[in-house]
């Protein structure tokens, strides 16, 4: 009986975002590391909250806003006493929600960021085709890495052996999911030259 083995699996970062930004001392672009602190600035009833990153050269300062003039009411009380601790989880948290970046216009160095792939789910399921590995890769983060290379990743195989796989057709990438910071989807044909259990 024909079979269609479904893995889906996540990409997460084992760091923060790194910042690339001119740094004002050294005079050059730098890359900013997250400090896992918080900076808190009250003015009357209004809070100004900052997660605070510095150049690995020199540690100039650089203050990534995650609340600006916002009314301290509206800030859940166990969110805003991890703030005061300087909680290093809800820094971490920060420092890889890509929104956060974007609002802030932060240049985030991707070609630098140490990620991994971790496998989620694995089903097989009866087929009525040949069989087949649909494989899922879930891109929570919106990090710009090639289809290509993901495929790889996951499968243990190198970049060359990928594309020759995509031109002869055993391995086929969904039109809607080549977007480089999209999550991908893709079919292959169960082949024992390519390891599956990656």
């Amino acid at each position: 009986m024909s079979y269609l083995k479904k893995i889906e699996y996540e990409i997460i970062l084992k760091d923060s975002f790194l910042i690339i930004r001119s740094c004002p001392k050294c005079g050059r672009k730098t890359h900013f590391l997250n400090t896992k602190k918080f900076r808190i600035n009250a003015n009357g009833s209004k809070l100004d909250i900052w997660l605070i990153y510095q150049c690995e050269v020199c540690r100039h300062t650089f203050k990534l806003a995650i609340y600006e003039r916002q009314k301290v009411s509206s800030i859940p009380k166990e969110e805003y006493k991890h703030f005061l601790e300087n909680n290093e989880q809800l820094a971490e948290a920060f420092g890889k929600n890509i929104q956060l970046f974007l609002k802030n216009k932060a240049d985030i160095d991707f070609e630098k960021m140490q990620y991994a792939f971790v496998k989620k789910n694995e089903s097989i399921e009866s087929s009525g085709f040949e069989e087949q590995i649909a494989v899922t890769i879930n891109n929570p983060f919106g990090l710009k890495i090639r289809p290509e290379k993901q495929i790889a990743e996951v499968l243990g195989l190198s970049r060359s052996q990928v594309k020759s796989l995509l031109e002869e057709g055993k391995i086929e990438l969904l039109e809607k999911t080549k977007a480089s910071s999209q999550n991908i989807r893709f079919y292959a044909k169960a082949n024992p030259k390519i390891s599956y259990e990656h």
